[in-house]
């Protein structure tokens, strides 16, 4: 015989039972998306940003390429934000124009590499930062060269894992993946009406095809006299290439590198991590 309460009971417990799912659900995607980022604004750039823990400023760059963003950190070798933030400030914010992330602005055909740094910089300013350390991601070796040249009394020290440089014998190894079909430029013009295809070329070719050499925003002379203690991560793949790597590093003054090969096998990252960790604290009071 159906007993009308206890079939009752049964459907108020079933559906108690998915609402608690489905709210642990939306619990579990939003702490995995993370806080919302905030944003700095300069004219027309629009910069979204988060931090993360307290002490001296730490700026994160993720790799990437041009889709640089904030959301790539926890994909990187080790996670920086995770295990620096108990010990520092940490700053990291979408690149201008990276895919899938929420920073806009112009794209300055004259001055790209410099247009990054006017964003990292003025990040800095606007967050009233003076001196801050860097610790950069693929990409983020040519934006750590480039801060030391734009802002030497500011970047105490720089930490430069798998850095990107020029490979003679892939001289447009940068250029064809971004302008190729999944690449940043198709994507880019779909999402901005404002961006043309053409004036991504011309953004791409300076670039990365315009007197491209070594690490592409500074001369080995600069790397020659720079005073910046550095830490390199060398890497070996077309993007990032172990020759430049090692090259500056011969190069600097102040430079240290860490083992080779730093992540494979995987019980080789925790061995870099200690020597990131005890490069920065050597040079946070500097």
């Amino acid at each position: 015989m159906d007993d009308p309460t206890r079939r009752d009971i049964i459907v108020a417990g079933a559906s108690a039972t998915a609402l608690a799912t489905t709210s642990a659900l939306f619990a579990q995607q939003a702490a995995q998306a993370g806080p919302e980022p905030r944003f700095y604004e300069k004219g027309s750039v629009r910069i979204a940003w988060q931090e993360a823990g307290s002490g001296f400023p730490l700026l994160l760059i993720a790799g990437g390429g041009l889709n640089s963003r904030i959301a790539a950190l926890a994909d990187m070798p080790f996670n920086p934000i995770a295990e620096f933030k108990s010990e520092y400030r940490c700053i990291f914010a979408d690149l201008r124009n990276a895919n899938g992330g929420d920073s806009t602005g112009p794209l300055e055909i004259d001055r790209p590499w410099d247009s990054f740094a006017d964003d990292h910089l003025g990040l800095m300013d606007h967050l009233g930062i003076d001196k801050f350390m860097v610790l950069g991601f693929c990409i983020g070796g040519p934006f750590s060269w480039n801060l030391m040249k734009r802002a030497p009394d500011r970047v105490v020290a720089a930490v430069l894992a798998q850095p990107v440089g020029f490979r003679s014998e892939m001289p447009n190894y940068f250029y064809d993946g971004a302008m190729g079909a999944s690449g940043w430029a198709p994507n880019r013009v779909k999402r901005r009406p404002d961006i043309t295809m053409e004036t991504a070329q011309k953004f791409l070719t300076k670039m990365f095809l315009t007197n491209p050499d070594f690490v592409f925003t500074v001369s080995r002379d600069f790397v020659r006299n720079c005073q910046t203690p550095v830490l390199i991560l060398p890497d070996d793949s077309p993007g990032h290439p172990y020759a430049v790597a090692m090259e500056s590093a011969m190069l600097a003054p102040k430079a240290e590198v860490s083992i080779y090969p730093w992540k494979l096998p995987d019980a080789r990252i925790p061995l870099a991590v200690r020597h990131i960790h005890s490069f920065l604290k050597a040079h946070r009071s500097a």
